[in-house]
């Protein structure tokens, strides 16, 4: 067997229906179409959606609540207060690179679930309210970065 006798399998191919070719072929004069109507006549299908001339469904509908700023959202990478303990003494966007909480380019925010046992300062792109009130309470310092400078918070 070569590339020059490879064929379809038996039954899996079948020819074109060809219609509009008389009357005794089965799909003469009206080809299949019946007689008048928006189905008979070229290119008489509606699109997707169209009701008759009723307005469509997708009109209907309300418009408010469906908003999604998806090319323009900002999604962070949430991280808990408990998970900070294993750092000594800082916390940067690198050590969390390196240890592969986080990939280059993402945004971390720090939320309040657990305790600080230790003073410790801490980088990230968000803080949530309570997170930072922990922070500065256990003597460290939350540092909030932004696009290219850094802000203390």
């Amino acid at each position: 067997m070569d590339l020059g006798n490879l064929k379809p399998g038996k039954g899996s191919r079948s020819k074109k229906k060809r219609v509009g070719r008389g009357i005794s072929a089965g799909q003469g004069k009206t080809c299949g179409r019946g007689h008048k109507g928006q189905k008979s006549r070229s290119g008489g299908m509606k699109g997707i959606g169209f009701e008759g001339g009723q307005t469509p469904f997708y009109r209907r509908l309300p418009k408010r609540g469906s908003f999604k700023n998806i090319p323009f959202r900002k999604e962070y990478i949430a991280l808990n207060l408990k998970d900070l303990g294993r750092f000594k003494d800082k916390a940067l966007i690198v050590d969390f690179v390196r240890e592969g909480v986080l990939k280059e380019g993402d945004l971390l925010k720090i939320l309040s679930v657990g305790e600080l046992k230790h003073a410790i300062v801490v980088e990230a792109h968000a803080f949530s309210k309570k997170a930072k009130e922990k922070i500065e309470a256990a003597g460290g310092k939350a540092v909030l970065i932004g696009r290219g400078t850094t802000k203390e918070g």
